[in-house]
């Protein structure tokens, strides 16, 4: 079914550190998606951004010396330049300390006070500043907090709450009929477990938290910045100042999200916008971990991977391939720089770039450059589609690299370099097909590797065909 418009979202990133390699995965994989909607007529519709209030973002301005709109503002711009390094193509870049978003977080929390589901009240607990989360002593291991390996605070303050505990059954309900669906499976089958044990209702605002928006009706209290960093999926399409946009737009189609954050994606954020009569989104998917040496990637433990320096020594559209061809989307995995290379020389260069210069160079030889194309004697797209459309990226990838392989196989067994000069009828013949295949195979690519793929369609379908240069050089 044909669909009207496609809205994905990635997480909103903190700017307490720059990117890395675990916060450009999911973005590429939105890029992905979005790219390919778009190529299939859809009006898909890219968010992507920066997470800029709280005491995570307070402390390391205050670490670094500057203030903390200042290093919000520089921080956030080295998000944005990643991504254009990455190819990314957003059509949104929202940063929670822009006017637009917190004009249309005043307005929701206004709404969610007249919906009668806050109260005020005392709350007692440990606050991971690293989370920016409230985090249960059953869930610290030798009483640090597992991810950041730091001791949350203890916090005892007068906050206002909101009603989480009146939608443990419409939310479970939802999940299990598919309104609301949350993949991975074992995502579904965690959110629903943690649901059926009891919700407790949840604080909304801090004691005059650092860096923090003001609660609208009480000035001795700020908005708990998880909330505040939510609802910039709303936000960024109109919410409360173009209703024609947001309505557009919304729900969400797809929020791509870290597994460890599906609790706040997948029961906090869909309560909330039942609370104030909005839609909930239609889907939430729950990418992995990518580990380095075992170890989880963190900005605070320090083992982070920057995506830019790859980019900038092995291409962008490299990076892009070997993060979605590596793990399963979904599953955790390790990653290095040693993989990448691997991936970069074995499947890119000396599969996927050679094949093409050596195509090329015997097109110029044997044909004086002129080959027909015609890419309609392949199969559709051999389930790539449905592989991309259900987060199999590394099955699509391999799904292509099929045609690579067959391809390659089809030169070699041919001694296609022989076979110009003995039998120029079948040269050509057999040209014509290895062409349209490597143009069928980068029409294909152009969601994973756009700047390749253009390449290669520029190259292969030129008038005259001419030996090209290495697409995936070789890296000293």
């Amino acid at each position: 079914m044909k669909k009207d418009k496609f809205y994905i979202t990635t997480p909103i990133y903190y700017v307490n550190d720059k990117p890395h390699i675990g916060s450009a995965y999911p973005t590429i994989a939105a890029d992905v998606l979005a790219r390919f909607y778009r190529g299939r007529g859809v009006d898909a519709w890219f968010l992507t951004g920066t997470a800029e209030h709280g005491s995570k973002i307070f402390q390391s301005a205050e670490k670094a010396g500057k203030d903390p709109q200042a290093f919000a503002d520089e921080m956030s711009a080295k998000f944005s330049l990643a991504w254009d390094v990455l190819q990314v193509s957003n059509n949104d870049f929202i940063r929670t300390t822009e006017e637009r978003h917190t004009e249309a977080v005043k307005k929701f929390f206004e709404k969610l006070k007249a919906s009668g589901k806050i109260y005020e009240g005392d709350y007692e607990g440990l606050y991971c500043v690293g989370h920016e989360a409230f985090i249960k002593e059953s869930e610290l291991v030798n009483g640090l907090c597992p991810d950041h390996k730091t001791k949350p605070e203890t916090v005892k303050e007068k906050n206002w709450f909101f009603k989480l505990s009146d939608y443990a059954q419409i939310l479970a309900e939802k999940i299990q009929n598919g309104e609301l669906e949350i993949l991975p499976k074992e995502r579904k089958n965690e959110v629903l477990a943690f649901i059926s044990q009891g919700l407790e209702d949840i604080t909304i605002s801090r004691q005059n938290a650092k860096f923090a928006l003001p609660l609208p009706w009480d000035e001795n209290q700020t908005i708990y910045v998880w909330l505040d960093e939510l609802f910039n999926y709303c936000s960024a399409i109109g919410y409360g100042k173009d209703d024609a946009n947001f309505k557009k737009y919304w729900p969400a189609d797809v929020h791509l999200v870290g597994k460890d954050i599906i609790k706040f994606h997948c029961i906090i954020w869909p309560a909330l916008l039942m609370a104030i009569g909005e839609a909930i989104p239609r889907k939430v998917f729950a990418h992995g971990f990518f580990t380095v040496d075992g170890q989880k990637i963190s900005k605070t433990i320090g083992n982070v991977i920057d995506p830019v320096e790859w980019a900038q020594k092995y291409g962008s559209d490299a990076v892009r391939y070997f993060l979605l061809r590596e793990v399963a989307f979904g599953e955790d995995g390790d990653v290095s720089e040693e993989k990448l290379r691997a991936r970069y020389e074995g499947e890119l260069a000396n599969g996927l770039g050679n094949l093409v210069s050596r195509l090329t160079t015997l097109i110029e030889k044997f044909l004086d450059g002129k080959v027909k194309i015609d890419t309609s004697i392949f199969p559709n797209d051999e389930g790539m589609g449905e592989a991309v459309e259900n987060f199999r990226f590394h099955e699509a990838l391999a799904i292509a690299w099929q045609w690579v392989a067959w391809s390659n196989k089809t030169v070699d067994e041919n001694k296609l370099w022989e076979l110009g000069k003995t039998d120029i009828v079948k040269f050509t013949e057999l040209a014509g097909q290895l062409a349209s295949a490597i143009a069928f195979t980068a029409e294909q690519l152009k969601p994973f590797l756009p700047e390749t793929s253009e390449k290669i369609l520029k190259i292969i379908t030129a008038e005259k065909i001419t030996k090209c240069e290495p697409l995936f050089p070789r890296i000293p």
